[in-house]
């Protein structure tokens, strides 16, 4: 199958600023998360996809075509830029279905679809008051049913969830969750990891223009080698847990005793120290009262790329 977004040595720059560097990837249908810290890339790179703007060098096809300046392609890209892009003046009804027109649809097909996407959205009851009187999140709401409303088959979403209320988060996470699931592929972007992890494993990290991973957190994990892996462990005896864990496992990097009842250990080889715990703490007859690893999130990979590369850049 044929990927529905492709770059091939992708590079863009703004004057004498570099803004993407040679990104080479591939996106099929899903949800895929764009990650990064401000400053990174992930607006350029939304906008390149979208058609807005052209590649410096390389190219980006999106349904096997550039986009830029190409109404073929245009058409099967829905787009849901950062900025506030709804009219004060308009009511969600009059911005969606224009925009539902201006992608080809009759005024009567424009006007069915708009009510239907702005119901699926929980904007509903107030679909015909002028925008000016939304909230932060019904603006977001508005923002998102204009890029859903012609159906296409590759949605942009730049930062959707910045400062939007939990109603509005529920009711959006929905929809895109909706949308994967029927084949369409997605990609949002966002440097807030908890948002990304409520929607998808699969990543894109961008850090200064560069694709530093792509994948899921377990294939990032094992690309992060000598990366230290913790293992927190409260129990009712941690100094003994850790002289039986020295005496039998022998790939621990460090010992911290946090408090009198947890302990942190450290080592590169995640698996076994969890296994060699466990084990311990049956052997031993341990009182356990919680076993987690502060790595298991996204956060800690993500910051963790971040460090190697400005080590290395």
């Amino acid at each position: 199958m044929m990927p529905k977004v492709r770059a091939l040595g992708l590079s863009r720059w703004h004057g004498r600023v570099r803004a993407l560097a040679n990104l080479d990837f591939e996106l099929g249908p899903g949800i895929w998360g764009l990650l990064g810290p401000n400053g990174s890339g992930k607006t350029t790179l939304m906008r390149l996809i979208a058609g807005l703007i052209a590649p410096s060098l390389g190219r980006i096809e999106v349904c096997g075509e550039a986009p830029f300046a190409n109404p073929r392609v245009l058409g099967r890209i829905g787009f849901c830029p950062e900025p506030d892009a709804v009219f004060p003046e308009m009511s969600a009804f009059e911005f969606v279905s224009t925009m539902a027109e201006l992608n080809g649809f009759s005024r009567e097909e424009a006007s069915s679809r708009s009510r239907a996407i702005l119901e699926q959205l929980e904007l509903g009851p107030v679909m015909d008051r002028p925008a000016r009187n939304y909230s932060r999140g019904m603006r977001q709401r508005v923002k998102l049913a204009q890029a859903l409303v012609h159906d296409p088959e590759v949605i942009l979403l730049d930062e959707p969830m910045a400062g939007v209320d939990p109603l509005s988060r529920h009711a959006m996470m929905r929809e895109i969750h909706r949308r994967g699931a029927e084949g369409a592929t997605i990609l949002f972007s966002s440097h807030v990891l908890s948002e990304i992890e409520a929607l998808t494993n699969q990543i894109l990290l961008l850090v200064k223009g560069h694709l530093l991973a792509l994948g899921d957190a377990q294939a990032i994990r094992e690309m992060l080698q000598g990366y230290v892996h913790r293992v927190r462990v409260e129990c009712d005896r941690p100094r003994e847990l850790a002289l039986r864990l020295l005496e039998t496992f022998h790939e621990i990097e460090k010992i911290e005793f946090l408090d009198p009842s947890l302990v942190e250990f450290s080592s590169k080889n995640a698996d076994l120290l969890y296994e060699s715990i466990l084990r311990e703490a049956i052997l031993g007859e341990f009182e356990i009262h919680s076993i987690v690893s502060p790595d298991d999130r996204l956060d800690a990979l993500f910051q963790e790329l971040i460090k190697r590369n400005v080590r290395h850049s």
